[in-house]
């Protein structure tokens, strides 16, 4: 089924606005990406860590996931004492 609807010339100010300001915006929030991989690259190399943890935690933070995330690990350690295959107890 083809597109054809016909936009009005108020409709196509207000998507040419719209593209414009998506396309800024997106540039920005790679521009800050970028800045903040680079970020915790050189904190996890510093504290001997893996950049992944420390994004993971940032994930996690940002969503104020944490009781999510315990569950899963609950979830998982409990199906590994099952098949005997929980090796790593302190």
């Amino acid at each position: 089924m083809a597109f054809n609807k016909i936009f009005n010339g108020e409709e196509q100010k207000r998507i040419k606005h719209l593209i414009e300001e998506g396309v800024r915006v997106k540039a920005e929030v790679e521009i800050l990406s970028g800045g903040l991989r680079d970020t915790v690259k050189a904190i996890a190399e510093e504290m001997d860590m893996k950049p992944a943890d420390l994004n993971r935690a940032i994930t996690v933070a940002f969503k104020d996931s944490f009781a999510d995330e315990y569950e899963k690990i609950d979830a998982l350690e409990t199906i590994l004492d099952t098949a005997g295959a929980n090796t790593s107890k302190d």
